[in-house]
């Protein structure tokens, strides 16, 4: 199997400088990795307080959402190490490449042996920590013989993964090679505990600290105050096109009635330039906004990416793009703020969202008479909207914690 894996990665990364020839996040992904060893060299040499360091590892941009609240304490909790922040994709690279959070920031090689050995000797870290997955067999092989302390933050286990299957023996092994799993819920401790992992503890998950950070730090956003100011707004984030079939016959009818902002989960020109040709009259792009075109817009289309979390402030009733595809994205941002949502029907992996629908902070929806309904519902039925608010507020509240519950531990 060890030999397969390998391979398997061989190919992965020429399939990728493939693509790299004429698509453009694999070109990213390929320049991103130039002269890393020259790179990492530099920030341990710059290094002359002769600090410890702490390697962060995300996959991307939502792996790092998550880690943030651990790595910002760690960064308090610790001030005699340097914070290394790394990511394998480029939507999280290339976006939070200057988080002033962390030292220095890379790309991590892809998991072939020798580089994931140099890479690990020319970092030379003292801890490391992999946020929620990302169980590259290679780093965890060299750390473990390294004796690096190497953790799992807000880990997650299905019964359906390699690990907890007949075939799994050679998948478990690189489990063992962690020192500590910090696991969202006891479900996953158990499928741990039940194939010799006993070092685990429930910490919970760190986005619900994230989340409730953002809601409390939230500012005003130039423009948009002015835009939803005296109406009822339905902000729809992380949109694809299976979400805005749905919606945007009911913007369009009922426009004089509501307000709408749409957040697309993609914002590149063509997307963004589609998405405006179907608003039509009365929408407006963010980027575009000024004093006085943003008054009259009804639909406004947010081109830029970064803000939709905070913009959650802003909305009466949200709805949350994915699940109509591979799944729902990030619910918990609207309900730090105290917002009812909607989401599409595929949300089963979300326990958040099974949890939320079931105390009646959310609603699923098939199509779009569901859709009229729900959202119905939430602005027409005496009370419906503030149960719903409360509801998630309670939630997200409830389940704060986490980074404690690490920072804890790592010190005891």
């Amino acid at each position: 199997m060890f030999i397969l894996y390998n391979i398997f990665i061989f190919f992965y990364v020429l399939a990728i400088r493939f693509a790299s020839l004429f698509n453009e996040k694999a070109k990213l992904w390929v320049n991103g990795r130039k002269d890393i060893f020259r790179k990492i060299e530099k920030a341990v040499a710059g290094n002359h307080d002769k600090k410890k360091i702490a390697w962060f590892h995300c996959a991307s941009l939502g792996e790092f959402e998550q880690g943030r609240p651990v790595i910002e304490a760690c960064k308090e909790a610790m001030p005699d190490h340097l914070i290394i922040l790394t990511f394998f994709s480029p939507s999280g690279y290339e976006i939070r490449k200057n988080y002033p959070g962390a030292d220095h920031i890379f790309y991590l090689l892809a998991d072939r042996p020798g580089q994931a050995a140099k890479f690990v000797k020319t970092l030379s870290p003292d801890i490391v920590f992999f946020i929620k997955y990302e169980y590259w067999y290679n780093y965890l092989a060299v750390l473990k013989h390294s004796k690096i302390p190497t953790y799992m933050v807000s880990a997650i286990f299905r019964p359906s993964q390699p690990f907890f299957r007949w075939y799994g023996a050679w998948f478990r092994k690189q489990l063992n090679n962690l020192t500590w799993f910090f696991v969202q819920d006891e479900d996953s401790e158990k499928l741990l505990r039940k194939i010799g992992i006993r070092q685990v503890s429930v910490s919970g998950d760190t986005r619900f600290d994230r989340v409730s950070a953002i809601a409390e730090q939230a500012k005003p956003f130039m423009g948009i105050d002015e835009f939803c100011k005296d109406s009822r707004v339905l902000l729809a984030g992380s949109t694809w096109p299976d979400d805005e079939k749905i919606l945007l016959p009911f913007m369009l009818e009922n426009k004089s009635k509501f307000k709408f902002i749409i957040a697309p989960h993609e914002v590149n020109k063509e997307r963004i330039v589609g998405l405006m040709s179907e608003v039509g009259s009365g929408g407006l792009r963010f980027s575009q906004a000024d004093e006085t075109n943003i008054r009259e817009a009804r639909i406004l289309v947010i081109d830029s990416i970064g803000i939709l979390a905070s913009l959650y402030r802003y909305a009466f009733i949200s709805f949350v793009g994915g699940g109509f595809g591979v799944g729902i994205h990030n619910i918990l941002e609207p309900a730090a703020f105290g917002v009812p949502m909607i989401f599409g029907p595929n949300y089963e992996r979300f326990r958040e969202a099974r949890d939320l629908i079931r105390k009646g902070g959310a609603i699923s929806i098939k199509n779009e008479e569901d859709f009229r309904t729900a959202f119905g519902r939430l602005t027409d039925v005496p009370g419906e909207r503030d149960h719903a608010s409360a509801v998630c507020t309670a939630y997200v509240t409830s389940h704060k914690g986490a980074t404690a519950h690490i920072l804890r531990h790592l010190h005891a």
